[in-house]
């Protein structure tokens, strides 16, 4: 068993239909009910250790195989001398063969099986196993009553495989009949089993399952069909991606050239050129969109270099650096970035596209059809958009895109034809022809002004060096150190600590 998120490393992902799939062949190598005593076993093991204190527990069942695995585990915890309360929360309908021996094995074994939806007074632990992997529609009646007095609580919750009432493939609650989100148990600890679920680590999985953990019960690792995790530790490759031998200079790392900073909007260019700068690319380029210079950029970071002013030409060649583009560009079509865009979609060999950038392109057809153009060009492309953006990009409702963003940040890519990170909570990295990345690093500390600005001249200053490395590869690098840098810092970061944050990690660097 491992705690998922601080392990080091990519682990597959299953959507519901693979997780089916994976434990239909699991079952066909193993003795009957062998799995369902894996399962409750390693539950009742995590209890002890998450709980040692706890002398009440009650145990919340559902009416499937994930309430059999909670039936083992009241089992097994009684058996240790606990007092184990038993609630099973089960239809009319008869129970899967292994949770009917689940169920007769915890009566032959003494415990009583009642039918309230409230835990007990003086309880120290819940665990819930009412709803797993067969969610089809939002809890009612018992059940939904169940997961109210759950949260309602205040007591420490372990969840069985996944919290009752959350979606495995997206991360959202089911919706009622009404379309509202139904009741999702709010844990302290979830333990998967089997396979890993994209939903706990995106959308709303992190705030509900809390602390992820996981046990394969034995079974080997095989491909999963919804992607990789990214958990931590991704930074650690870049120095074998990007080893600077003793006879390097400054001309060896590239250039990135930063446009952004409208009007009254300077900052998120400086920001992201300064992290650009702290990425490590030789030379930054700062072309401000606003015609006084930005605010504190020269005083702050003296070793960024002022772009000539005018337009992009031929005169000072830029049609070899690695550009950020869209950081505080300003609003509407006739914003400073309309005029050199077609261009810089035409011919940037490397571009990160942000923020207002995006938006102009979503406004703008002849845009999209030069940016959907580019990779059969030879030229490459990263998006960074936040999902209002990328609703905006697609043309959905801001709620459709977080309803399912896995699938967002997969149409997009597709339909731009680029590599796509559609940030937020478990941020999604999408490329043509490549499995999706589901990043596990960050904390809420990230919610803040200019840390989408920072994101996007890391990445930048991170391609300056590595020229030839897929896009693909280098945003799911660059996401991961961005969330990492969060890791143990004050709520909220400020965008410019952030910056030295992630400077200081490469200071761990092997």
């Amino acid at each position: 068993m491992i705690e998922v998120l601080r392990q080091t490393g990519r682990f597959p992902l299953f959507s519901s239909e693979g997780c089916r799939a994976q434990e239909a062949a699991a079952l066909l190598d193993s003795p009957a009910q062998a799995l369902m005593a894996r399962a409750g076993l390693a539950a009742a093991r995590l209890s002890l250790a998450v709980a040692p204190h706890a002398r009440r527990v009650w145990v919340a069942c559902g009416p499937g195989n994930n309430g059999g695995d909670g039936l083992v585990a009241a089992r097994h915890l009684a058996l240790l001398g606990m007092e184990v309360h038993v609630s099973h929360l089960r239809s009319s309908k008869s129970l899967p063969s292994d949770a009917q021996w689940a169920l007769q094995t915890a009566l032959e074994a003494g415990l009583h099986i009642g039918s309230s939806p409230h835990p007990p007074e003086g309880c120290g632990l819940i665990i819930d196993a009412m709803l797993g992997l067969g969610l089809q529609r939002a809890p009612e009646g018992a059940l939904k009553e169940a997961i109210v007095a759950i949260n309602g609580s205040g007591l420490p919750v372990l969840s069985i495989d996944v919290p009752s009432g959350l979606q495995t493939d997206t991360g959202c609650a089911c919706p009622d009949e009404q379309g509202q989100p139904g009741a999702v148990v709010r844990a302290q600890h979830t333990l998967c089993l089997l396979s890993l679920k994209p939903g706990l680590f995106t959308g709303q999985g992190r705030d509900h399952a809390g602390r992820i953990w996981f046990d394969n019960l034995g079974t080997p690792t095989s491909p999963g069909d919804s992607g990789l995790l990214i958990a931590c530790g991704e930074r650690l490759r870049w120095r074998s991606l990007a080893r600077r031998p003793h006879a390097s200079h400054k001309g060896s790392y590239g250039q990135v050239l930063v446009i952004g900073g409208a009007p009254h909007m300077e900052g998120a260019a400086v920001l992201a050129s300064g992290a650009a700068l702290a990425a490590g690319a030789g030379k930054v380029h700062l072309k401000p969109l606003s015609a006084a210079s930005p605010t504190g950029s020269v005083l702050d970071r003296p070793e960024l270099m002022r772009w000539p002013e005018g337009p992009l030409d031929g005169r000072t060649p830029w049609q070899d650096l690695t550009l950020v583009t869209g950081c505080g560009a300003g609003h509407g079509l006739d914003a400073g970035l309309a005029s050199p865009l077609p261009e810089i979609l035409r011919q940037a060999p490397r571009l990160v596209l942000d923020a207002d950038g995006l938006n102009s392109v979503s406004r703008s057809a002849a845009a999209q059809a030069l940016l959907q153009g580019r990779r059969a060009a030879g030229l490459q492309t990263i998006l960074t958009p936040h999902p209002l953006e990328a609703a905006r990009l697609l043309r959905w409702p801001l709620a459709q895109v977080q309803a399912d963003r896995l699938k967002a940040a997969r149409t997009l890519s597709m339909v731009l034809d680029c590599s796509v990170v559609l940030k937020g909570s478990g941020s999604v990295i999408a490329s043509p022809g490549e499995p999706l990345h589901l990043n596990g690093s960050g904390t809420a500390a990230l919610a803040g002004a200019g840390t989408g600005d920072v994101l996007a001249g890391w990445l930048g200053g991170l391609w300056a060096q590595c020229p030839t490395m897929p896009p693909h590869e280098l945003a799911t690098v660059g996401v991961a150190w961005h969330g990492e840098a969060a890791h143990g810092a004050q709520t909220p970061l400020r965008a410019a600590e952030l910056i030295e944050h992630m400077h200081a990690l490469q200071a761990t660097l092997p």
